[in-house]
């Protein structure tokens, strides 16, 4: 584990501004999404005319008769998208300079595609159902400590993506907005994902890269087996062990950055619950050997990472 160099820490500090403010103007956009106009009465009225809002999907809403209180309702709405459109269109571009910014001085490793998974997922209104844990969660505690981990704890080609089983049906209803099946989210980053025949927890492409989607281990009235969507095709998400106390660990979020620039936010969990999580898993005598000394490797590098870089979160996790 080293520090990263300072002229890094300052790209990667401005770079991580412009990401969150672009990332409030996103939010800001999705308010007024759709649009309003003013819609003549019936023939029985023709001379009343009234405002109706309309969705993205082209849903239809009177907000009541032409007033000037509905007039100044127009104008603000109006307004208002066109600030957020003229906000988003211009963060979005400063975003892009510094993502060639940080490709030119090297910023980042992160493996490109788990950023576009992650990208694909904010963008789908999914993340809020997912954390990343595993391998890849290091790569989020580094980028908030400002240091690079040596590789041997961080060689992986698979991403570990905990779906919060408890919220299925927000979930199943937020899928239906953007595709039929979450391989189909996936497929929507690279077309060749595919899930393997065995396990069809596991989601893989042409390059290799797996995704991996977990579930805590069945509580309560928690359906099992589980399957994502109503597509054949789709993703039966598995039981792992212990991971309720990932999933019920607080939250740890970073922004990471992929080797050829590109930022995505990447929500996991508190890294003192990670490293104990991880020492657990390496007390596991029916665990692949490697695995385990890895395991305690990592346990090892985030405790460090958190007395020396992170002090803010050196209270241990409550869960």
């Amino acid at each position: 584990m080293r520090e990263i160099r300072p002229n890094l820490a300052r790209q990667y500090i401005d770079a991580v501004s412009v990401f969150e403010a672009c990332e409030d103007a996103e939010r800001e956009a999705l308010l007024v999404r759709g649009g309003m106009y003013w819609h003549k009465g019936p023939a029985s009225a023709p001379e009343a005319v009234y405002l109706v809002r309309t969705s993205p999907k082209g849903a239809e809403k009177s907000l009541g008769p032409r007033t000037p209180e509905t007039e100044r309702t127009y104008a603000r709405f109006l307004e208002r998208k066109q600030l957020a459109q003229d906000r988003l269109a211009a963060l979005t571009e400063k975003r892009k300079e510094h993502e060639r910014m940080n490709r030119a001085l090297r910023v980042g490793r992160v493996d490109p595609m788990v950023v576009k998974v992650l990208d694909r997922m904010a963008s789908s209104g999914l993340t809020e159902f997912f954390r990343v844990v595993g391998t890849h969660a290091l790569y989020a505690y580094e980028a908030a400590a400002g240091v690079v981990v040596d590789d041997d704890a961080v060689a992986t080609r698979d991403i570990d993506l905990l779906w919060d089983v408890r919220k299925r049906l927000h979930f199943a209803t937020a899928l239906a907005r953007v595709d039929s099946s979450m391989l189909g989210v996936l497929k929507k980053v690279d077309k060749t994902f595919r899930l393997k025949d065995l396990d069809k927890y596991t989601a893989v492409n042409q390059d290799g890269f797996e995704v991996d989607i977990l579930r805590r281990e069945q509580q309560g009235e928690d359906p099992h087996p589980i399957r994502m969507s109503d597509d054949e095709d789709d993703f039966w998400v598995t039981q792992a062990r212990q991971a309720h106390v990932l999933m019920d660990a607080p939250p740890f979020s970073a922004v990471i950055v992929a080797s050829n620039g590109t930022m995505a936010r990447m929500n996991t969990l508190h890294p003192l619950a990670f490293a104990r999580f991880k020492r657990w898993m390496s007390a596991q005598q029916d665990r692949d050997p490697l695995k385990r000394r890895r395991d305690a490797l990592q346990a090892e590098v985030v405790e460090a990472m958190v007395n020396e870089y992170l002090p803010q979160w050196q209270v241990p996790a409550s869960t």
